[in-house]
């Protein structure tokens, strides 16, 4: 019994001891809910022009006036500022039948007024006025169906400077006045007007009084506040602010179901902060794991892709990495899909078309009888069973596909060029074998297993580039018709020298088909120029408005007049965003993401300057 006490004793005494534990954690910490987490530490209303909230100083105007006929957004002008504002507006719908039966006893009782003509000429002109108004309405609602509100708008702007406060309260003024609009400072109301714009629907009557105007439901259509453009794509990826309101851009370019495509055109002159914009695109997307290739003819990317971990592919005569024109890849074709050395020979066309100059058809026609007996002497022909080769590992039977060091090289087409024919094509070719250009012959041995790979073909000099990029185009495209689930991007930097005059149908036509077909691999193609003119020189600028129209997001950075003049025939630019294009600053651009127009300043953390600069 007295062992059974004890225990008692102990499990009472812990009890105890719990309850003093929680009330003193109670006494050390408060009763406090989470409301008190959103509440503010404290509220001024001793002053009657404007509230004081933790240093924050808030006012209100009551719009009490307009225009009687509205053509226009009233609220256009005032959204589109970056002032800070919220607007409150309130809508009452009036009962119809009371109304009409209001108006007609009004219309009735000021009617045998007027007919008497007692009163003085002012009051005539007044009831007359009115009268006339009352008639008007009763007929809108009566014959067109129409309703009538009472409208009320509360505009509130606040600044932790009461100075910037009444400036702020001058301007609003100032905007609200230009549009017909009269407003009243809410003084000794501030508390009431404060509570009308936040989002509790609580529209006194002490504001009523003032701020009451009736409106048609036609007359509604000027109030729509919804009007500034704004992009914010829940999954996409920052891009900066609306230079109009400072609200924030997110992006989501791989959102099928709200873009057409992912693609982007990205136009601007030298240093109006185009490169900038895409490396940081680059950077942004390498977090999320979307692979990314990016052709730089102008050695722009290489501190980032070192920065990023990504692989460099250097093209050129002093590197030591190579890719071989002849190569045919598994990936080049879908599955399901036939035909390696067609598809193969249409891109040679193509590439050699860029070395030996506009070639004809019969030209064309005796090359790619060349094409056919090299690849032949390979034991390549157009049964794709013969890209494969035994398999002599016992425990995997299925065929593998012919490596690199299976395929032939730009020697051996060479070689076999010993005809009238082709003797010109030979002399040609000869830079490419054995002179400056011979790193063009030689087998891949370059690495493509990472998710961010640049290829630098600086080295080749302003002539050659052309080739650089075609043949990493090439590579890229293959990479990216890999894996339709995986999420991929394509950066073509100066794209005219692939689709302007320096090029020909054929690679012109293999870059429009990347754009066109690159969605359904889950991808994205970027167009990089400043030379606008250029990008619509070829086939009278086909190529250049294909793509341009098969990029649904295009981004505008400042373009000097001759270009605004050619990139207008080609878009639905208006004369306001032609002006604005030419007098944009560093940074800033003109987006057109879908159906929407918005000007963007492009905006990013001190780290990530870092990265993109290299000083990381």
């Amino acid at each position: 019994m007295k062992r059974r006490k004890n225990y008692i004793k102990r499990i009472w005494n812990k009890q105890e001891k719990r309850e003093k534990n929680i009330k003193d954690l109670n006494f050390i910490h408060g009763i406090f809910e989470e409301k008190d987490y959103l509440s503010p530490s404290y509220i001024n209303l001793t002053n009657p022009r404007y509230i004081e909230i933790d240093s924050l100083y808030y006012s209100t105007l009551l719009i009490t006036s307009y225009y009687r006929e509205q053509t226009e957004l009233i609220l256009k002008n005032l959204i589109d500022t970056n002032i800070n504002i919220n607007i409150s507006i309130f809508y009452e719908k009036q009962d119809m039948y009371k109304t009409i039966r209001d108006l007609t006893y009004y219309i009735g009782n000021v009617g045998v007024d007027l007919k008497e003509k007692n009163q003085n000429k002012q009051d005539i002109e007044i009831a007359a006025f009115t009268y006339n108004d009352a008639k008007y309405i009763r007929k809108e609602m009566q014959v067109n169906n129409e309703d009538l509100y009472f409208l009320y708008i509360y505009v509130t702007t606040f600044s932790s400077d009461i100075k910037e406060l009444e400036y702020l309260l001058n301007k609003i003024e100032g905007i609200l006045q230009s549009k017909g609009m009269q407003s009243k400072r809410a003084y000794f109301r501030q508390e009431q007007a404060l509570k009308a714009t936040l989002p509790i629907m609580n529209n006194s009557v002490d504001l009523k009084e003032v701020s009451k105007r009736n409106v048609l439901t036609s007359g509604l259509m000027a109030t729509y506040p919804f009007i500034s453009s704004a992009i914010f794509d829940e999954a996409g990826v920052f891009i900066g602010t609306n230079i109009y309101n400072n609200s924030l851009v997110f992006i989501d370019r791989y959102d099928t179901q709200k873009y057409k495509n992912a693609n982007i055109c990205i136009f601007g002159t030298s240093g109006a902060g185009k490169s900038f914009y895409t490396k940081l695109l680059i950077l942004r997307y390498r977090l999320l794991g979307i692979e990314q290739y990016i052709v730089d003819p102008e050695r722009e990317y290489d501190k980032l892709c070192e920065n990023l971990n990504g692989v460099l592919l250097k093209i050129g005569p002093g590197s030591n990495t190579y890719i071989n024109i002849f190569d045919i890849r598994e990936e080049s074709l879908e599955d399901e899909e036939q035909g390696y050395l067609a598809n193969k020979i249409s891109k040679l066309i193509g590439f050699f078309n860029l070395i030996f100059g506009n070639i004809n058809e019969e030209d064309k026609a005796i090359i790619e009888e060349k094409l056919i007996e090299v690849y032949k002497n390979k034991g390549i022909t157009f049964d794709d069973k013969s890209l494969f080769k035994e398999n002599k590992n016992k425990i995997q039977i299925k065929p593998v596909f012919k490596d690199a060091y299976d395929m032939p090289i730009l020697q051996d087409f060479y070689d076999i060029l010993n005809d009238e024919k082709t003797k010109i094509f030979k002399t040609k070719l000869i830079p490419f074998i054995k002179g400056s250009l011979k790193f063009f012959n030689n087998y891949t041995n370059i690495e493509t297993k990472n998710s961010l790979i640049v290829a630098d073909i600086y080295e080749l000099g302003e002539e050659n580039l052309k080739y650089g990029m075609f043949i990493c185009t090439e590579l890229f495209w293959n990479l990216i018709k890999k894996d339709r689930k995986i999420k991929k991007a394509i950066y073509l930097d100066e794209i005219w020298r692939l689709i302007g005059v320096t090029s020909n149908k054929e690679v012109a036509s293999f870059i429009y088909k990347i754009f066109k077909t690159i969605r359904k691999y889950g991808g994205s193609g970027v167009a990089i120029t400043q030379d606008i003119s250029d990008l619509f020189s070829l086939e009278n600028g086909t190529y250049g408005r294909s793509i341009l129209n098969n990029s649904e997001i295009k981004t505008f950075f400042s373009l000097e007049e001759e270009n605004i003049k050619v990139l207008e025939q080609y878009t639905d630019l208006s004369e306001k965003e032609k002006v604005e294009i030419k007098s944009l600053k560093r940074g800033e651009c003109l987006m057109f993401v879908g159906d929407e127009h918005i000007l963007t300043k492009i905006d990013s953390s001190d780290f990530e300057k870092e990265i993109i600069e290299g000083r990381k």
